[in-house]
């Protein structure tokens, strides 16, 4: 059993694509399946060390994007484009895999158009409410969609498409609590806030949170996930902000946290503040009531969605970045710190819209498809 996994360019693409492999690796094991190798096509590993703990092999697959406005750029990516597109032909006709995943993006073009030349199933999945160019263009010969979002239903054909929910790594399927104090370095006496933009962390969030640093912490603590680009920056910024602070011990700041750090930030969490991508999903398998502080829609046609999709379900509340001022973020954050049962009805509203076997649903499609392509 060959199956090959494409997508990539984010953390929201690329650790759905190992939650499923995991969810492979687990299957084949449970029902004592032929061995399943696996393949990874994109134009970057994104991460090597979870390729190979995933037994994944990388295939470089080059792609280039396609910018909506003018740009010269655009003609020297559709050659990274095609010769992507012919390398993935080649590639996929030595390895002839049975079926193909997809988490789609600009990275996963190539692959899909030689898997439809060459008459492979497909499968894709669409982590947002608003369906991305590749994803609407695949589902016309995909085998089988899946979907984080019920809005995005409507967008492709029913009788192949199922609401999955977002694929989480088994690693972060559980929070842990026990140890999580002394791990990250906290005090038991004061409520912590998780702030994060996603693996990549996000600007306007962290300035935001820095504006109103000295007020925060003396109420909280504060678990700040910033980015690895943007940690030198605010590790400055923030120490000159803290000098004269005397709690300036309960704040700590993160480039990247590792899976076990993450774990234990959900453990002891009171409150996450987050960007609208696929963070959302972990803070809902999580049952943590959330502030979500969307990219405006001019710049991500599907945060905004995403964000108000989430919200109904009671789990969060939404500051749209144009009203989010340092005062507007403090008010509502104690607001919310304010209101313990509030902030459980918010726990129970993230739950019920989490799915947390979705990994599995989908790992099950491809399984089934992989075998029927076999015989």
């Amino acid at each position: 059993m060959k199956i090959v996994f494409t997508g990539g360019g984010t953390g929201g693409h690329f650790y759905p694509i190992i939650a499923v492999a995991q969810a492979v690796n687990r299957l084949v094991e449970e029902e004592r399946l032929v061995e399943a190798k696996l393949y990874y096509f994109s134009n970057s590993p994104y991460d090597a060390h979870l390729l190979f703990e995933n037994r994944i092999e990388f295939h470089h697959v080059s792609a280039g994007k396609w910018r909506r406005y003018f740009s010269v750029h655009n003609f020297w990516d559709q050659l990274k484009t095609l010769k992507g597109f012919l390398g993935a032909v080649w590639k996929l006709y030595l390895i002839y895999p049975d079926v193909i995943f997809s988490k789609g993006g600009y990275a996963s073009f190539p692959t899909l158009l030689a898997a439809r030349i060459l008459g492979l199933p497909v499968v894709i999945h669409e982590s947002d409410s608003h369906p991305g160019r590749v994803s609407l263009w695949s589902a016309k010969f995909a085998k089988r969609i899946a979907v984080s979002y019920p809005e995005a239903i409507d967008f492709f054909p029913k009788e192949k498409t199922a609401l999955t929910g977002n694929p989480i790594r088994e690693e972060l399927l559980s929070p842990i609590s026990h140890g999580a104090h002394e791990f990250l370095k906290l005090d038991d006496k004061h409520p912590i806030l998780f702030v994060t933009g996603g693996s990549q962390g996000a600007s306007v969030l962290n300035d935001a949170v820095l504006d109103i640093l000295p007020l925060l912490l003396k109420h909280y603590q504060i678990i700040h996930q910033v980015g690895r680009d943007n940690f030198p920056d605010i590790e400055k910024r923030s120490r000159t902000i803290l000098e004269k602070t005397p709690e300036r011990d309960r704040y700590h700041l993160f480039a990247h946290l590792n899976s076990t750090a993450l774990r234990m930030t959900a453990g002891v969490t009171s409150l996450v503040i987050s960007r609208a991508g696929s963070a959302i999903f972990e803070i809902a398998i999580w049952g943590l009531p959330s502030i979500i502080v969307p990219i405006p829609e001019p710049i991500s046609h599907d945060q905004r969605t995403n964000a108000f999709t989430y919200a109904r379900s009671g789990g969060a509340v939404v500051i749209e970045q144009n009203n989010l001022t340092p005062s507007v973020l403090l008010s509502e954050i104690n607001r919310l710190m304010g209101d313990e049962r509030m902030r459980e009805k918010m726990s129970v509203g993230a739950k019920k819209f989490s799915h947390p076997n979705a990994s599995r649903s989908i790992a099950e499609e491809i399984i089934s498809l992989s075998l029927t392509h076999e015989i």
